[in-house]
């Protein structure tokens, strides 16, 4: 369900990333209308990836060489929510980071793979599995190892200089910024994978109580299990479409009003979807259908006119063509739960 999404929390630090180096609103707002910055605060919500992908593009037009550095600037402790905490989940640097690449999809898409790798006394942090599109990646990368040394500084209470940064774009411009970040001059570019490596750094203590650590790792799995994309236009209409059969109000001008927009602006946006208010209409009426006959005891003619039709008899051919079955024989094999509202009749 989380696949293709990255948390609100990191899209608002985009965001915001993107407003400081100059990006206008308008450019913002054009690449998803429906990612409204007003859910940026709600941890449970999670926007597409490829909106996060444009907005660093645009970060990157906009702020040229070294651009990913801006977001992290901007990222104070807690800024990124639990995972900030994660670093310190664990009694050493080495077992806070797996806990930290575990549970990495509190700030990212869960297809990018990050691992960590102990050997002799190198402790090296890696994106095993990019996914990001090669024109954003000099930020993305630039970003994520910047962030994993500070908050790896923060945790330690040490001043921590890795031994080699590596990242897998070739963009060398930012090459002065960059190592004036990480402290160290030995940065490569073009290399299979972006990783940053520290020596003698694995068993660090991290102050971690033990506790805490436990308690922070169940919560950061508690709002992984919470969250959901956030509603797609699609979505938005059928819950309106969906509110007015329950009103008894569906028309178009009413769920129209209902989504914030004009009879006629909706209709053309249907159309550029590639459907249509009355498949739309049907989709919902398909949807609720089942939800009463399989969760309800409601007579069929209740159901129908809930569902805005004028007896039992258009309901039926209606369930008959979505389905293959009528209301009844599906209401028999598809009972899911005890039966509600059985005292209520229309």
């Amino acid at each position: 369900m989380l696949d293709g999404t990255v948390p609100t929390r990191i899209a608002g630090l985009i965001h915001a990333t993107a407003l400081r180096a100059g990006v206008a609103p308008p450019q913002l707002a054009a690449i998803d209308p429906q990612v409204d910055p007003a859910v940026f605060t709600v941890d449970t919500l999670r926007v597409p990836t490829e909106w996060a992908w444009r907005a660093w593009e645009l970060i990157a037009a906009a702020a040229g060489p070294g651009s990913g550095l801006l977001a992290t600037e901007a990222a104070g402790r807690g800024g990124l929510h639990v995972w900030d905490y994660l670093f310190t989940s664990a009694p050493t640097l080495a077992q806070s980071l797996r806990v930290v690449v575990e549970l990495r999809t509190v700030v990212t898409d869960p297809a990018v793979g990050w691992e960590v790798i102990e050997s002799g006394g190198l402790l090296t942090i890696r994106e095993a599995a990019p996914i990001e599109p090669e024109h954003v990646l000099a930020p993305i990368e630039e970003f994520m190892l910047s962030m994993m040394l500070r908050r790896a500084r923060e945790a330690t209470r040490t001043p921590l200089a890795p031994v080699r940064v590596a990242f897998s774009h070739r963009d060398t411009r930012g090459y002065a910024r960059l190592k004036h970040e990480f402290g160290t001059g030995r940065i490569d570019f073009g290399a299979p994978h972006a990783e940053i490596t520290f020596v003698d750094a694995g068993n660090l203590p991290t102050g971690s109580d033990p506790h805490l650590g436990t308690m922070l790792r169940h919560y950061a799995e508690l709002v992984l299990s919470a969250s959901r994309p956030v509603p797609t236009a699609q979505d938005s209409l059928r819950i309106a479409i969906a509110a007015a059969l329950r009103d008894g109000d569906l028309t178009l001008s009413g769920v129209a009003r209902r989504v914030g927009t004009s009879p006629r602006t909706l209709q053309r946006r249907l159309y550029e979807s590639g459907t249509s208010w009355r498949r739309e209409v049907e989709t919902v009426r398909n949807d609720e259908a089942v939800r009463y006959l399989s969760e309800t005891d409601l007579p069929v003619q209740s159901v129908a006119t809930r569902l805005g039709y004028t007896d039992a008899r258009a309901l039926r051919r209606a369930f008959q063509r979505w389905t293959g079955r009528g209301p009844d024989e599906y209401r028999r094999l598809h009972r899911t739960t005890p039966p509600r509202f059985a005292s209520q009749r229309v």
